[in-house]
Formats: structure tokens, C-alpha cells, sequence
């Protein structure tokens, strides 16, 4: 597995990813580590959020199954106040 370091961290974020990692009891790498994979897609997530996006366009695309245009809220309204 690579290693990956990083210098010249800023002090103030230094201290935040510290007291980030205290609080969900992480060393500071393994909070590290978790703020990547939450942020950084890998080319599998890419894929899957495209599929996604493929799918939800094909959904939008469909015409409805209901019949016709519907009555507005007017004309139901007034339908009601005939009956």
C-alpha cells in the first residue's frame, strides 16, 4: 500500500485534524485517511455516480402513465362548486 506524507501543514489545521481525530478516537492518519475517502472519488465512484445520473435522465425522460393533462386547481375548484 503507498504511503503518503505531507509537510507544511498549517498549525491551525494541524490542531483541528487533531481534535477531528480525538473526537472520533483516530489517530490523526486514520482521520486522514477517512476525510480522503469521504471527499476523493476513486474511478469506481465516478462510475457509479455516472450510472446514477444515466438512470435519473432516463426516469425524467419517460412520459407519464397517467392520461392526459390534468384539470388545474381552478378548474377542479370550480367542477366542485357546480356539484
Amino acid at each position: 500500500m503507498p504511503t503518503l506524507y505531507v509537510e507544511n501543514v498549517p498549525e491551525d489545521l494541524y490542531e483541528a485534524l487533531r481534535a477531528r481525530a480525538r473526537e472520533h478516537r483516530k489517530s490523526i492518519s486514520a482521520e486522514v485517511l477517512a476525510l480522503l475517502e469521504e471527499t476523493v472519488p476513486t474511478p469506481a465512484e465516478l462510475a457509479r455516480r455516472k450510472e446514477f445520473l444515466e438512470r435519473a435522465r432516463r426516469l425524467r425522460a419517460k412520459p407519464s402513465r397517467a392520461a392526459g393533462p390534468f384539470p388545474t386547481a381552478e378548474q377542479m375548484l370550480r367542477e366542485d362548486r357546480l356539484r
